[in-house]
């Protein structure tokens, strides 16, 4: 590493730093803090190892193109003939909190392994693996009770680097607006135009990809919800009490404005291809529709956005900083020209650490 940043200059320090990244530590510590606090509201990096977590890192060792994580049927676990480690559970985390504590390496192939989610999830076909949107932890953080919109914020957070507020769009029409939204909020429908509008008309077409998961726990026995599991309505599934795929939840507090969208499927638009939104750079090859979880994630993975987050989460996570001056920012437009060039997140990672060493 040294003779490589002595004698080659910036590309020796692009070397040195991928050098850096065979170590295991990059994996067991870097990798996991970056990632840990995606995977809950609090945003916390002192949880658990999880599937999550541990997908994240396995498809950024193997080289994998680092859109994967939010559309393909991936996931990573620990190998359960290894000594103490349990076999992956769809009803509890033990496989991973095992093999944190095993002392065994996260860097090692031969411990966490690459599998599929459908081949151990039996309520997931292929079709309705997303990433890791469909893992476990997500399941239980973001689909756990409530609309199911918190999974769409905080997937808008986590990898497009945008908070609701941030997106707000108040010009774009609220028809798919949910019955739960109230149009008088506090007796004032201004209220409603000028501040519930800007969220929930982008948000809420495009939440309708996650119409028919849930998360089912028992939450007398087990409140955190730590044995529960995803669930999906298949084709042959009818919630009772919508008489739909669609889960329950869609249909919760709809007496709040009987006039609003009542959600029939998954099939959902993106609306922010339209009006301020489109700076998020969304790809025109896609069509900016579909159905379910898979292609909204595509949606995301594929646009600008998604790209430019990655790049910035890296480079505060290596260079423990914001972007600050013009040199800063034109460096972040040429790490995210280059992952862009095969989306291997081990890019972003060691030109980041090259641009920012002696700081």
């Amino acid at each position: 590493m040294a003779a490589n940043i002595t004698n080659n200059g910036a590309s020796g320090a692009v070397s040195a730093a991928y050098t850096a990244m065979e170590d295991p530590a990059f994996y067991d510590v870097t990798l996991k803090n970056f990632v840990a606090p995606w995977t809950n509201e609090a945003m916390s990096p002192f949880v658990p190892l999880n599937d999550y977590t541990a997908t994240v890192i396995g498809i950024v060792r193997d080289n994998h193109d680092f859109r994967r994580v939010l559309y393909d049927d991936i996931l990573y676990v620990g190998n359960a003939s290894l000594n103490g480690i349990s076999a992956y559970s769809t009803s509890n985390n033990d496989n991973y909190e095992d093999l944190e504590r095993s002392g065994y390496s996260l860097s090692d192939d031969n411990v966490l392994e690459q599998t599929t989610q459908s081949s151990l999830n039996s309520e997931l076909p292929t079709g309705a693996t997303a990433g890791v949107i469909t893992s476990r932890a997500a399941a239980r953080a973001f689909f756990s009770a409530g609309t199911n919109r918190a999974m769409f914020r905080f997937t808008l957070l986590n990898h497009m680097c945008n908070d609701l507020e941030q997106v707000a769009d108040v010009s774009l029409p609220p028809d798919r607006i949910r019955q739960d939204v109230s149009r008088s909020p506090g007796g004032d429908s201004r209220v409603f135009l000028s501040n519930c509008v800007g969220c929930h008309t982008g948000m809420d077409p495009m939440t309708q990809a996650f119409a028919y998961y849930d998360y089912q726990y028992n939450a007398n026995t087990d409140p955190d919800g730590e044995l529960g599991r995803l669930i999906y309505n298949s084709v042959s599934d009818v919630d009772p009490e919508t008489g739909t795929r669609v889960v329950a939840k869609y249909h919760i507090n709809s007496t709040t404005f009987e006039q609003g969208y009542v959600t029939p499927d998954d099939g959902w638009d993106n609306y922010w291809r339209s009006g301020t939104n489109r700076r998020l750079g969304w790809n025109g090859s896609l069509p900016g529709s579909g159905n379910g979880a898979k292609s909204l994630g595509r949606e995301f993975a594929n646009s600008d956005a998604f790209a430019q987050c990655q790049v910035k989460k890296v480079f505060r996570n290596v260079c423990l900083r914001e972007p600050s001056n013009d040199s800063d920012r034109s460096k972040i437009s040429e790490i995210v020209t280059s992952f862009r060039s095969g989306y291997n997140l081990k890019t972003a990672f060691a030109e980041s650490a090259a641009y920012c060493r002696g700081e």
